[in-house]
């Protein structure tokens, strides 16, 4: 067992005075057999009028916000305390006909499947044509042997792609990423689940915290994917880092789609007019991050 402090500090900056719309937050860590959340504080400025907490499909633990007063800047910061539990990440029995593919998933668990299978244009669907291409190759590769394929992925993902830091903006295609050779965390993350469904395999979105370097100072948050192996259930694995997802990691959200897994999603609106103030709405993003063995 491994227990973490994280803070997560986001504050968004407006050159305008706007009314917050309601904002989703996703900055509970999730707590089932794998990670326990001990303690959780969450101090959001400028007070909101009201929150909520829900539970999404995918079982995240989700906040909704929303406000009554305008402002010039809205400040979240989160605060939590967790256990990981996932000292050995390969500890776990793959049912029978998973361990050569194509995974024939029973109809009844694809029927659940469908959206980690062939979700809208969010995240690539199987046909995308670089996808198809490198799973292939890795396929023949591998003899077809599924965790042989998602090691060799894995590795070939963090080998031969460079990493590079892009804090807004959606996930890159497939293609472009594995044409360049180089993306973010999301960028590597969905070309890692798109090759996955090329054969078959479901797979969907993560975000959250990697402890990294015991010296380093500054974070930023992190995404993998996860895979549905029966027998196993989700496993993580980090095309980043070329690991598979063990105690080091700390999960926030998980979705098919990047932008259900985002850790704040919402919209402001000026207060005033555009052709009255005669100046666009310009907002900024400062995120702190840091994460410490307690």
């Amino acid at each position: 067992m491994t227990q973490f402090q994280v803070q997560h500090v986001s504050t968004y900056r407006y050159n305008q005075s706007v009314f917050l719309r309601p904002h989703w937050l996703r900055l509970r860590p999730h707590s089932n057999g794998l990670q326990t959340l001990v303690e959780y504080q969450l101090e959001v400025t400028p007070d909101p009028l009201g929150r909520s907490q829900v539970v999404d499909l995918d079982g995240n633990a989700l906040i909704k916000l929303w406000f009554d007063k305008p402002s010039q800047q809205l400040q979240v910061l989160s605060n939590a305390r967790v256990e990981t539990w996932q000292t050995n990440p390969f500890e776990y029995l793959l049912d029978d006909g998973v361990h050569r593919l194509p995974i024939d998933y029973p109809s009844s668990l694809r029927s659940q499947l469908l959206p980690y299978l062939d979700p809208p244009t969010i995240l690539p669907q199987r046909g995308d044509p670089i996808a198809s291409e490198l799973a292939e190759e890795l396929l023949h590769l591998s003899d077809n042997q599924t965790l042989r394929f998602l090691h060799d992925l894995n590795q070939r993902i963090y080998s031969q792609c460079d990493y590079v830091t892009r804090p807004e903006g959606d996930p890159q295609t497939p293609g472009i990423t594995w044409r360049n050779k180089r993306g973010s965390c999301r960028d590597v993350t969905v070309l890692f689940a798109a090759v996955c469904r090329a054969v078959g395999l479901a797979a969907r979105f993560v975000s959250g915290y990697q402890e990294g370097d015991p010296d380093q100072t500054d974070y930023d948050l992190h995404a993998w994917v996860e895979v549905y192996l029966p027998g196993a259930g989700w496993r993580g694995y980090d095309p980043t880092h070329g690991l598979v997802v063990a105690d080091g990691h700390i999960s926030l959200a998980a979705s098919p789609y990047p932008r259900d897994a985002a850790p704040i999603e919402g919209t402001v609106t000026p207060t005033q007019p555009v052709w009255e103030t005669g100046q666009p709405l310009n907002t900024t993003l400062e995120t702190q991050i840091s994460i410490s063995r307690c």
